[in-house]
């Protein structure tokens, strides 16, 4: 399957049938993702009307929108009016809720079609993919890795090339973790850019919406369609439009202020994952860009992201502990009463959150731009939550402190897009993270798209 962008303007052009192509996708999802499971469900009778209409409008002349026909994805969490919402737990496995998060109905209303939704842990507190109730998602590079999480099944969906776009939610991470693990692109908007109400509570100050694709020009395009205030999210933020399709297409890093650091000064980095990101930035530097070796000073940052994400996880399902604790998987039940535990300590945490955060509002006067890896592992084994050990340094079980590329972003509240820089010895694919300053998500995907056009293409993973 093409990508979305080449997809939106044959279906403008008359020259692809959109309820052609929602047929052949819904086809090849049921007939691909088989041991992947990255789907909690096909919406094909939805999907095949949207079809119509758009090529209705399409016929009539009418505008299709920029999305036309496009087929999408939707992550398990996200509300669809009328599709199972799970979120991953025996507790909603009935729920189907009565209205659109913003997010989708914008995406209708920009022409795509949405053919199903797509797997996450329970409640999203894990960065693999695996729950209760659809069971193990697995990644197509190699079925006995995880595709990471909480997005895992629009990651792997995409890396199976079930669908050209997907929509997934990020607040430690869940967007980026996946693109980095299937080989895919992911981007996490700035706080307050993308609504995302109406739907689960979750970390509302962490927690975003954002697409997933194979393409970063097919990030912009869809950015172009969902970015912007709503009413009904008054955690959005009236700013001017950016144009992010110019941006991707432009791609352009003349003149841009680029720094480059390899593990933050503090993050475990596998030995493969630092030789693929070195081998990237001296590309990029004969490319053209100018790179400085330069990062914040706030070292670590995993303790701080649990003190903000463990209250607000609690305060938003602690419910689930009353009156469905039975339902729970037990870790998700430890960790929300972690929470319970941490919230005396909330507002404490969020003081050091605000001095953190001032420490990148500084960098990023200096900087317009840091690159770093997005993963500092590769995919590990299904089966298991978190990785025993990074080169030397010991995981810690309970907590993601494997994530640590990824959770400045979410503390700052700053976009950050993940593209796919190479291959491990293992043949798994690495990721390369592009972050900048709070809405200046057309400059981020700018840059990730430059980078994308430098960097040796990817090729589709042979599923085993």
């Amino acid at each position: 399957m093409t990508d979305a962008t080449a997809i939106a303007g044959a279906v403008r052009a008359c020259e692809l049938s959109p309820v052609a192509l929602a047929e052949e996708t819904i086809a090849g999802i049921r007939a691909g993702d088989g041991e992947i499971n990255s789907f909690t469900c096909v919406l094909e009778e939805e999907a095949l009307e949207a079809a119509r209409a758009v090529e209705a409008r399409v016929a009539a002349g009418d505008d299709p929108g920029p999305l036309a026909g496009v087929p999408v994805s939707i992550k398990d969490v996200i509300w669809v009016a009328g599709a199972p919402a799970t979120n991953g737990s025996l507790a909603y496995r009935d729920f189907h809720p009565a209205e659109d998060t913003v997010i989708v109905r914008r995406l209708r209303e920009a022409g795509a079609v949405i053919v199903g939704k797509t797997t996450n842990p329970e409640l999203c507190f894990a960065g693999v993919t695996t729950n209760p109730v659809h069971g193990l998602t697995r990644n197509p590079w190699n079925l006995e890795r995880t595709p990471g999480g909480s997005s895992g099944g629009a990651g792997a969906s995409l890396a199976a090339g079930l669908t050209p776009l997907a929509i997934g939610s990020d607040g430690g991470g869940s967007i980026r973790i996946p693109a980095a693990f299937c080989g895919v692109a992911g981007h996490k908007p700035t706080l307050g850019l993308v609504p995302g109400t109406p739907g689960f509570r979750g970390w509302p100050s962490l927690s975003v919406k954002g697409p997933m694709a194979r393409t970063v020009r097919d990030l912009g395009l869809c950015m172009s369609a969902v970015a912007g205030p709503d009413v009904a999210d008054p955690a959005t933020e009236r700013r001017p439009p950016q144009d992010f399709l110019a941006a991707v297409s432009r791609a352009d890093v003349s003149g841009l202020r680029v720094a480059v650091s390899a593990d933050l000064g503090c993050a475990p980095l596998e030995p493969g994952v630092r030789a693929c990101f070195e081998s990237s930035v001296e590309t990029l530097a004969a490319a053209g860009w100018q790179l400085d070796e330069a990062h914040p000073s706030t070292g670590e940052s995993t303790a701080l992201w649990n003190a903000i994400a463990a209250p607000e996880g609690f305060a938003s399902h602690r419910r689930l502990l009353a009156e469905h604790e039975a339902e729970l998987e037990p870790r998700t039940a430890e960790i929300l009463r972690a929470g319970e535990a941490a919230a005396a300590d909330y507002l404490d945490a969020l003081d050091e959150r605000a001095a953190f955060t001032s420490v990148w509002l500084e960098f990023f006067e200096r900087y317009d731009l840091l690159l770093t890896p997005a993963m500092g592992l590769t995919a590990f084994e299904v089966g298991i939550y978190s990785p025993t050990h990074i080169g030397d340094y010991e995981v810690n079980p309970f907590w993601d402190d494997w994530c640590s590329f990824c959770l400045p972003a979410n503390l700052t509240g700053m976009p950050a897009t993940s593209i796919p820089c190479g291959l491990d010895d293992a043949g798994l694919p690495v990721g390369l993270q592009l972050m900048g300053r709070r809405f200046d998500d057309a400059l981020v995907l700018g840059a990730a798209a430059a980078a994308e056009a430098a960097l040796p293409a990817m090729t589709s993973p042979a599923v085993a």
